[in-house]
């Protein structure tokens, strides 16, 4: 029934309705016939029944905005003391567009249908009316039931297609709001959508980035600790490979928060030339990557590309890592159109499922470019293959 408005919105509206009862009232009145001192009585009558008219309309006005239905009432009641007082339409009754406006703009679907069977039946009831009162002033002979029709029909028509006009230009508003309200719902389903992409993005970086430090840094602890008994030179490497991978890993940490403070291209991201550091550290784990090119890269493939190749690569060695034995074969087929990708080790007797994040980073990071990602058990072999599009317009 009441509608939340903000303060200016209802004073406007106020100062609005009083403007045209202002306007309005004056005009009501130089409409009135110049009566002999003998109607001084019924003069007073009429005024004070032009006034009250007057002020129930553009009080109506005045909460149209803020109640449509009180409105749509209080204008109903304006129009039936009018007509109980025999009073013909008046510049007051302009109120009664600025109601119909509000009940097709901001009222419930009931209140708009309301309103548009209110213009309907109220601009018969107009012509029905009109055609009553002026029903003295026309010459009574055998055609005089035509002319009343007559009369009537054109004067409900008129008033029927103002009160349309008013109503309809407060649907097509109407339908303005909610193409606005619905295209700000839309702008802010997509900025939460891109959020979780970020989040998700975000997540994928620093499994990528820690999971595979991490595994290095585990595999080469363990065996530092069975090799500073025997051969103190070995576990000195092995710390001396700890140390390096997780300065690694902390630039890269220290990359990814730079990406988080601007955009996600900022920074550099690894390319291809960055693999050989990458099977380095899967050698200094005790894990050695047996890699094949064939074919070879035809160009400089998309940055985009070298990015997915590197992750995923990153991503299956440490798979590798955790939940392998053995070393590892590694082959990558450059096409023109694509490439393709293949890791397979064999499985450890304690391996688990192979269900966790790092297969959905990788199958992500496939997506994002376009490509297609599979990870299945084969026997004793764990296989992961990728196949990502090279498109020339990819960066």
């Amino acid at each position: 029934m009441i509608r939340p408005l903000k303060t200016h919105q209802l004073v406007l509206d106020i100062i609005g309705a009083f403007l045209g009862l202002v306007i309005t009232l004056p005009l009501s009145m130089l409409l009135l016939a110049t009566p002999s001192l003998t109607w001084l009585s019924d003069l007073r009558v009429e005024i004070v029944h032009h006034v009250v008219v007057a002020l129930i309309m553009w009080s109506a006005a005045a909460i149209a905005r803020l109640s449509p239905p009180i409105a749509l009432a209080i204008a109903w009641a304006g129009a039936v003391v009018q007509m109980a007082g025999g009073m013909l339409p008046s510049p007051a009754n302009v109120a009664i567009f600025v109601v119909l406006f509000a009940s097709a703009a901001w009222g419930s679907t009931r209140l708009l249908w309301i309103g548009g069977a209110s213009s309907l039946g109220g601009g018969g009831i107009a012509g029905l009316y009109v055609a009553v009162i002026e029903w003295g002033s026309l010459v009574v002979d055998e055609q005089f039931p035509v002319r009343v029709l007559a009369f009537g029909s054109l004067v409900g028509a008129v008033v029927i297609l103002s009160l349309a006009m008013s109503w309809g230009a407060g649907l097509l508003w109407r339908v303005v709001l909610r193409s606005r309200a619905t295209r700000e719902a839309q702008l802010q389903a997509e900025a939460v959508a891109a959020e979780e992409q970020e989040r998700v993005r975000i997540a994928r970086d620093m499994h990528d980035i820690v999971a595979h430090s991490l595994a290095v840094v585990i595999a080469q602890s363990d065996g530092a600790r069975y090799a500073a008994a025997a051969s103190p030179e070995l576990a000195q490497e092995a710390l001396g490979t700890i140390a390096q991978t997780a300065r690694a890993a902390l630039s890269d940490v220290r990359m990814l928060l730079t990406q988080l403070r601007h955009r996600q291209g900022d920074g550099p991201q690894p390319t291809l030339a960055d693999l050989e550091a990458l099977f380095a550290q899967v050698r200094a784990a005790g894990i050695e990557p047996r890699v094949t090119v064939d074919p070879t890269p035809p160009g400089e493939p998309p940055g985009v590309i070298q990015l997915a190749v590197y992750r995923i690569l990153q991503e299956a060695l440490t798979n590798a890592l955790r939940h392998g034995e053995g070393d590892v074969d590694v082959r990558m087929s450059w096409f023109a159109e694509r490439a393709d990708i293949e890791v397979r080790n064999r499985v450890a007797a304690s391996a688990g499922s192979g269900a966790g994040h790092g297969l959905v980073g990788m199958r992500e990071r496939a997506q994002l470019v376009g490509g297609t990602f599979s990870a299945v058990r084969d026997g004793a072999w764990f296989v992961v293959r990728a196949s990502l599009p090279v498109h020339a317009g990819q960066r």
